[in-house]
């Protein structure tokens, strides 16, 4: 299973999309790190609210006038509370098990970026220098087959880190 990367003439085709050549403004690899950190402070979090809103839930119940329990509705209490426990730890571990992938990233002067991972960190580098060839050569004409992988885009960083200090309009102008 993979997709077709192919240069033809002035366009870059990742599958069905299409970039030109002109608009590509940056071509690099890295390794595509699993966010470890965000997923467990993600499931903190969740597992804090989930635990107020059932607790919320639990105290209504008992605190309601003429409450009636047979134990139906605290064996369905405990029942929706396991779903959502299990809910979270699913999502937190399977963050923690995702593995990094190394990424030939492709970012255009907008704001589409396309994303090619694979396994072979010599390919893709060989893929960058071919795309930076097409770029320099407008002429260049070539077919690679990629594999494909599927990853959950909210388990991964992707993109560069910009700490800035001050102000709130902050619009890149030095004055």
């Amino acid at each position: 299973m993979g997709v077709n990367l192919r240069v033809t003439k002035r366009l870059l085709w990742v599958g069905d999309a299409v970039y030109p050549l002109q608009n590509i403004a940056r071509v690099y690899v890295f390794l595509l790190h699993p966010e470890r950190k965000r997923a467990v402070f993600r499931f903190l979090k969740r597992l804090t609210i989930a635990s107020i809103v059932l607790l919320v839930i639990s105290l209504s119940n008992d605190a309601s006038p003429g409450a009636d329990d047979t134990g139906g509705s605290q064996a369905a209490f405990m029942t929706l509370g396991f779903a959502v426990l299990c809910y979270l730890v699913v999502d937190l571990v399977s963050v923690l098990l995702a593995q990094p992938h190394h990424v030939l990233a492709i970012e255009t002067n907008g704001n589409s970026t396309a994303l090619i991972a694979g396994s072979n960190l010599e390919a893709l580098r060989r893929l960058t220098q071919d795309l930076a060839y097409a770029i320099e050569n407008p002429g260049t004409e070539f077919q690679v087959r990629v594999e494909t992988l599927n990853i959950n885009p909210r388990s991964y960083q992707f993109g560069d880190n910009v700490n800035m200090y001050g102000g709130a309009n902050n619009v890149g102008i030095a004055r």
